[in-house]
């Protein structure tokens, strides 16, 4: 499959001009806008319902035939190889542990037609190795995915340049990647990098209400207390943190992208800023919910 223009384009040398660098013809180009006045729940998300947008849950599995999370399109695992490395194997939709299921089930709940797929990396249902993570991200990065929900962190600074790395190439592949803050205020990866979506919770009960947040390095709150998730077996639970906010705005991000596809990663971001429940003054008061 060919690359798309704007990838291409990235990677071009142009005779005369240094490396990345461009001329004033291609600089004149045309590019359509919207007046950030404009922008509002109404014209981010209003009608939308996630139709033709693929999200990728990297957790500990998605439950497929959930009565709340539905089909799962497509479903790996981590496995280590014979040389001690890790590969990314096709495998049943099952869950470890419940947590991607509930990740899932409230991407689902916000936008019903995405396309969910699952990168299992939790080895027993909680926990995996950094080698499991890097290969199951770097995996979901590669096949494109629209948004990536990872609601989980590492401590270990060992891992930090890698995620860095992956995240990078994330944002510049056009790849929305939404991470969970850790729960507990210590240094861990890669919710505190700046090209991913950051998120953690507030404690209202409306799925549609989050905020910006002015004092990072934490990004976006989104309802995250007593959630009512999916379990496996079919069940529901309620449950409280930041793992739980990360899939409210995956879906989000989903019904932006799959209204205004052509969206890159900084300017899905600006809407979502744009758009927050605490934005006022210049946009003429707050939003009122779509």
């Amino acid at each position: 499959m060919n690359d798309p223009p704007w990838r291409q384009t990235s990677r071009a040398c142009t005779p005369g001009v240094p490396a990345w660098g461009t001329t004033r013809a291609r600089t004149l180009r045309e590019f359509s806008t919207v007046p950030m006045d404009s922008v509002s729940p109404e014209w981010a998300w209003g009608g939308a319902d996630g139709s033709g947008v693929r999200v990728c849950v990297v957790d500990s599995g998605v439950e497929g035939g959930h009565p709340l999370v539905g089909t799962v399109d497509r479903s790996v695992t981590a496995v280590q190889n014979d040389d001690g490395g890790v590969d990314m194997e096709p495998c049943a939709p099952t869950d470890r542990a419940g947590h991607g299921t509930a990740c899932a089930g409230v991407i689902r709940s916000v936008a019903p037609q995405v396309s969910v797929s699952s990168v299992q990396v939790l080895t027993d249902g909680k926990t995996g190795s950094g080698p499991a993570l890097i290969a199951g991200l770097s995996w979901a990065i590669d096949q494109d995915f629209d948004v990536i929900n990872l609601s989980l962190a590492t401590t270990r600074p060992d891992l930090a340049a890698q995620l860095h790395e992956l995240v990078d190439r994330a944002y510049f592949r056009r790849c929305t990647l939404v991470v969970s803050a850790h729960n507990r205020p210590v240094p861990s990866y890669p919710w505190s990098f700046s090209s991913v979506v950051s998120v953690a919770s507030h404690d209202e009960d409306d799925p549609m209400t989050y905020y910006y947040n002015p004092s990072p390095p934490v990004e976006f709150h989104a309802r995250g207390v007593r959630v009512p998730v999916a379990w496996p077996g079919g069940g529901t639970i309620r449950s409280t943190g930041n793992s739980f906010a990360a899939p409210h705005i995956s879906g989000l991000c989903a019904l932006i992208l799959g209204k205004h596809p052509w969206l890159t990663p900084f300017q899905l971001k600006t809407v979502l800023f744009l758009c927050a429940g605490n934005m006022t003054g210049r946009l003429g008061g707050a939003h009122d919910k779509a």
